[in-house]
């Protein structure tokens, strides 16, 4: 079977859930046993959002083969359970990158280079490419950004003329759209819906399918006009309602044969879904027999989605264990001595997430020192892992003055330095360590208990590491350095041996978590967690 596209597009506001849309039918097709890959097109003009900021942006979401992308590319991993790669997130500023470079080295032999057809071709190039490089059945491809965007005009052309070389019946268009209801005349509108359509239609598209995202359920009424006004198949408009668990989008979707519109669109022909796995997935998460309080300490908790991967792993480690994983979000610029006890005292784990920069890192210290104290568990993650050394070293191990170049360069005691062959001359961009890499597990350790072996291979965000100087002091003083790269050369893993879970990894075990698979570390520190919980 020739690979069948699929687009997916965005109107009237922004932050509707195409995202979720998208790998909630990726997950839905999976299911009938088709292979899937999913590809992000996303207008702005940063290369990747590698140096944007969390709070303006949210995470940035890590690839096996060391993309810095969109925490979209999560929500996929997390749903149709694929590993993707550098094809599977494009910006504006990647497509721009690429025709100027080409049009330097001559490859355009001397043509006016326009955005038709040179910047329309290389984003065809990239949709194309993961086609051919996964063999998918079906390649899913979010359109960043909302209708009428001037930045994501040269996308919905390129998706267009690709409509238009596969043909009608290898390609489809899905419109997520916006139904908002009015209190003041207690009814659904479906005028933004019809603009929008409008819009896209001026783009030369026509939506084969349009869902419409609501906070209520929708009347009959809004789905025949939507069908009229818009020229759909009554079956292909879509209702996506607000719901309190992600997860429970696919199951929600495909009970108005979801799946199924798409498959009869497109010729395919393909058993029913096999959503067994992922029911059960989502009824553990409704049956929560316990309660745990985490504190996730850091710096960009004014947005949440800053931290989506580590907060979404907490919940699968959750449902893991029948848990409710309450997440309590604690700025650490805020966090002093003398608020400790209020901020902290209820809480049943403390986590440090990865970040970069000095901002609100003794606020993480004093975290991490209240942690190790009170004998509260903890996870650090990158940054987190490095924040546990630093504390360490100062209280428990002789150095009071210790701490990160990164954070004072003139520090006499720097446990934590460059990587190396990094220093601060390198750009900032693309120049972490990135992707996964292979670790080695001290036997008898959490991290072989939680793991289950000695061999692992995790994704790496990070420029700094472990000063290899101060391994022996930190070790004589009961720091356990518990996981290494193959070579020794790198310190992966901390943790102390004298309690349930107390680790520090320079990962992003968060990257790698599914609803159904929730990660082995995060599940350790939720088991842990539950216990202090039960022990108050």
């Amino acid at each position: 079977m020739a690979a069948k596209y699929v687009f997916v597009t965005g109107g009237v506001v922004s932050g509707l859930g195409k995202g979720i849309t998208a790998a909630s039918l990726g997950r839905l097709l999976k299911s009938r046993g088709l292979t899937v890959s999913v590809k992000k097109l996303d207008p702005y003009l940063n290369v990747d959002p590698g140096t944007m900021n969390p709070i303006q942006h949210g995470e940035v979401f890590v690839t096996e083969d060391g993309a810095e992308t969109d925490l979209d590319l999560g929500h996929y991993e997390r749903f149709i359970d694929v590993s993707l790669n550098q094809n599977s997130s494009v910006t504006s500023g990647k497509v721009y990158w690429n025709v100027l470079q080409k049009e330097r080295q001559g490859d355009y032999d001397g043509g006016t280079v326009q955005v038709i057809p040179h910047i329309t071709d290389e984003i065809k190039e990239f949709v194309y490419r993961v086609g051919r490089k996964t063999g998918a059945d079906v390649v899913i491809t979010e359109i960043g950004g909302t209708i009428g965007d001037i930045e994501s005009q040269p996308f919905l052309e390129a998706v267009c003329q690709i409509s238009l070389e596969v043909g009608r019946e290898n390609s489809l268009f899905i419109h997520v759209t916006l139904v908002p209801f009015l209190r003041g005349s207690d009814e659904h509108k479906s005028k933004p819906t019809q603009h929008s359509v409008k819009e896209l239609r001026g783009m030369g598209i026509n939506p084969n399918i349009i869902v419409l995202r609501c906070d209520e359920p929708l009347e009959e009424s809004i789905f025949k006009k939507i069908s009229l006004f818009c020229n759909v198949k009554p079956d292909c408009v879509i209702e996506n309602i607000t719901l309190p668990n992600l997860y429970e989008a696919p199951l929600m979707l495909e009970r108005s044969r979801f799946s199924e519109v798409v498959c009869r669109e497109l010729g395919i022909d393909a058993p029913p879904p096999d959503l067994r796995e992922w029911a059960d997935m989502v009824e553990r998460s409704r049956s929560a027999e316990k309660n745990v309080r985490i504190g996730l300490v850091g710096k960009y908790v004014a947005l949440n989605d800053a931290y989506l991967s580590v907060a979404e792993a907490l919940r699968h480690a959750g449902f893991f264990h029948r848990a409710h994983v309450e997440i309590q979000w604690i700025d650490s610029e805020r966090l002093t001595p003398a608020c400790l006890d209020e901020t902290l005292g209820g809480l049943d784990g403390i986590l440090i997430p990865g970040g970069f920069g000095g901002r609100g890192i003794e606020g993480m210290l004093l975290a991490a020192q209240y942690a190790r104290e009170k004998r509260l568990p903890y996870f650090g993650i990158c940054l987190g892992m490095q924040i546990a050394v630093i504390e360490y070293a100062r209280h428990a191990a002789g150095f009071p003055d210790a701490n990160s170049g990164e954070f004072d360069a003139q520090c006499p005691h720097k446990v934590i330095d460059f990587m190396p062959g990094q220093s601060s001359e390198i750009d900032k961009g693309g120049t972490l360590r990135l992707g996964a890499y292979p670790c080695v597990i001290r036997p008898g350790t959490t991290m072989a208990r939680c793991y289950g072996g000695t061999e692992i291979s995790e994704r790496h965000r990070h420029r700094y590491e472990f000063n290899n100087a101060y391994r022996e002091a930190l070790s004589e003083k009961g720091l356990v350095i518990s996981g290494c790269s193959p070579d020794g050369r790198l310190v992966e893993t901390v943790e102390l041996a004298d309690r349930p879970f107390y680790v520090g990894v320079q990962f992003h075990p968060e990257f790698k978590s599914r609803p159904n698979r929730p990660h082995p570390l995060f599940q350790g520190f939720i088991d842990a967690a539950a216990a202090h919980a039960a022990g108050k």
